[in-house]
C-alpha cells in the first residue's frame, strides 16, 4: 500500500500535464522511498523504466536495450537507444526514468554529455517527460544539477526526497497510539521502508525485539550495511558513529574517542557522513561560524542502532533479545529527547506554514551557551527569529511528568540573555501541564502550552 508523498505525486502529475518535454531530477538518501514514488506516478501512464546497476557500461547497455525495445537487438551504444526513446515519445506521451544514474554514469563515461546534446536536438518536438533519479545525493547535485554538468539548465524540476515527518509517518502505524507511534517513528528515522518493517499488531518492544535485536532481525545489520556501500573504509566510519552516538560531540572529543591523532582527517570522515545525512554539523542558533561547534547523528535509526544495538551484540548473538532490551527500554526517554524535538520542530513549521505562528520565524535552531547571570551553562531547545526584534523560544519536555511552572520561568530567563522586545513561548509537553503553569502562561499571553495530542494532530 502506497503512503503519504501527495505532494509530490500532485506536482509530478502537473508537470506530465504540461504534454511538453519535460526532465525532472530526483535524489535522496537510500531507502527514502524514490523509487516508490515514481513507481507509483507511473503505474497508470505509459513509460519506459530503467534501473542502472553497478556493473560495467555494455550490461547496463543490454539491459536498457530490453525496456526500450523488447524484443530487438542490443542497441550500439547509448547515444542510439536515448535516441530511439525520443523517437518514441514524438508522437505519445511517455515517461522515461533512470534509476540510479550514477551507476550509469560511473560506468560510461560521457553519458552526461550525450544526453545533453539530444536533449537540445529533441526536447522542442517531444513528448518526453524524462526522470533522473539517484542515492547518491553530492554527485547528482554536482554531476547533474551542478552548473559545470552537461545537464545543467535542462532540469524543469527537482525533487529533494526527505523522510517523512512524524504526522505523515501516522499512516505506517494505525495500531498504535501516539506515543507508541513517535517512538516507531523515531526509531526508524521516518524512511517509508524501514516504517513498513514494523508490525503494529504487536507491541512495539516485541518489533524491536525482533527487528533490532536478533542477528536473524531485519535492522541488526542494516546502518553498517549501507555503510559498506556508500564508504570505502567503513570501520572508521562506525567508531566515528558510534563514538558521536555514546556522546562525543566535539570533533576533538571525536577524534580522541576513536583514536585518531589528526581531527583534520576526521573532519574528512564527518563532511562523508554529513553527505550521507547520518550526522549533522550544530552550531548556537545565529552562530554561523563558532567555536562551539558539534557534532550529531541526525538520522534517529542509525542513533539508536549505534547507541543500543552495537553495545549490546554480546548479548544478542548469545540470543538473549529480552536481557538486551531491559537494558535499554530506562535509556529510550533520554534517546526521544532529540525525537521529539524534531517533532516539535515539524509542528512549528507547520504552524507558519498555516499563518498561525505566533513569530513569523525565517529559521529554526537549537541554542547553547554561558549565561553570565548564574555562570552556568544554558540550552533552549528551539529558537527561532522573525526580524530584529521578534523570536521565539521553545522547551520541549518528553518526561511523564507535567510540566510545573519553573520550566516556564527557566524558560523566561534564557530568553533575557537575547535583546528582542517581541518574544513568545511554547512549551511543548509529552504528558501535559500543571495547574500554575496554565495560570501563568494565561497571565503572560505570550505562552502556548501544546500537549503531545495536538503535535500528534489529534
Amino acid at each position: 500500500m502506497f503512503i503519504g508523498r501527495k505532494s509530490e505525486l500532485d506536482k509530478l502529475n502537473k508537470l506530465y500535464s504540461s504534454g511538453k518535454f519535460e526532465m525532472a531530477v530526483m535524489l535522496g538518501r537510500r531507502r527514502v522511498g524514490k523509487t516508490t514514488l515514481i513507481n507509483e506516478f507511473i503505474k497508470e501512464k505509459e513509460s519506459i523504466f530503467f534501473a542502472a546497476s553497478e556493473t560495467n557500461g555494455k550490461q547496463n547497455l543490454s539491459e536498457l536495450s530490453k525496456v526500450i525495445n523488447k524484443y530487438g537487438s542490443v542497441f550500439p551504444d547509448f547515444k542510439t537507444a536515448f535516441e530511439a526513446v525520443f523517437r518514441i515519445a514524438v508522437k505519445r506521451r511517455i515517461v522515461f526514468v533512470i534509476d540510479e544514474y550514477p551507476y550509469l554514469a560511473n560506468c560510461s563515461k560521457g553519458i552526461s554529455s550525450v544526453l545533453q546534446h539530444i536533449i537540445d536536438r529533441n526536447h522542442e518536438d517531444s513528448g518526453l517527460f524524462v526522470i533522473i533519479c539517484g542515492s547518491s545525493v553530492s554527485f547528482m547535485d554536482n554531476q547533474v544539477l551542478g552548473y559545470k554538468s552537461p545537464l545543467f539548465g535542462r532540469r524543469t524540476a527537482q525533487f529533494r526526497i526527505k523522510p517523512f515527518d512524524f504526522i505523515g509517518s501516522r499512516g505506517f502505524f494505525p495500531g498504535y497510539n501516539a506515543q507508541d507511534a513517535a517512538l516507531a517513528y523515531g526509531i526508524t528515522g521516518g524512511i517509508p521502508l524501514y516504517m513498513a518493517k514494523i508490525n503494529d499488531n504487536i507491541p512495539l518492544s516485541e518489533n524491536i525485539k525482533e527487528g533490532f535485536l536478533d542477528v536473524s532481525g531485519y535492522f541488526y545489520e542494516e546502518p553498517t550495511n549501507l555503510i559498506k556501500q556508500e564508504c570505502r573504509e567503513p570501520a572508521q566510519y562506525n567508531s566515528i558513529i558510534s563514538a558521536i552516538a555514546q556522546g562525543a560531540s566535539r570533533l576533538s572529543e571525536i577524534a580522541t574517542k576513536i583514536g585518531s591523532e589528526s581531527t583534520s582527517i576526521v573532519s574528512g570522515y564527518l563532511s562523508t557522513l554529513i553527505e550521507l545525512g547520518v550526522v549533522k554539523k550544530e552550531t548556537p542558533f545565529g552562530e554561523k561560524n563558532s567555536r562551539r561547534t558539534i557534532y550529531s547523528v541526525s538520522d534517529s535509526m542509525f542513533r539508536f542502532w549505534y547507541r543500543f544495538v552495537l553495545s549490546h551484540v554480546s548479548l544478542i548473538t548469545m540470543d538473549q533479545p529480552d536481557k538486551a532490551y531491559d537494558l535499554i527500554e530506562p535509556q529510550l526517554p533520554h534517546f526521544m529527547g532529540a525525537v521529539f524535538d524534531e517533532i516539535c520542530k515539524q509542528y512549528l513549521w507547520r504552524l507558519l506554514k498555516e499563518g498561525s505562528s505566533a513569530i513569523d520565524f525565517t529559521d529554526l535552531g537549537r541554542w547553547w551557551g554561558n549565561d553570565p547571570l548564574t555562570k552556568t551553562q544554558a540550552e533552549i531547545d528551539i529558537m527561532g527569529t522573525g526580524g530584529k526584534d521578534a523570536a521565539l523560544f521553545c522547551e520541549c519536555k518528553w518526561t511523564n511528568e507535567n510540566i510545573d511552572l519553573p520550566v516556564l520561568e527557566a524558560l523566561v530567563a534564557r530568553s533575557e540573555l537575547f535583546g528582542f522586545s517581541n518574544k513568545h513561548f511554547y512549551l511543548f509537553a509529552k504528558t501535559g501541564f500543571t495547574i500554575g503553569c496554565f495560570t501563568r502562561a494565561a497571565e503572560m499571553g505570550n505562552v502556548s502550552l501544546v500537549g503531545f495530542e495536538e503535535l500528534a494532530g489529534l
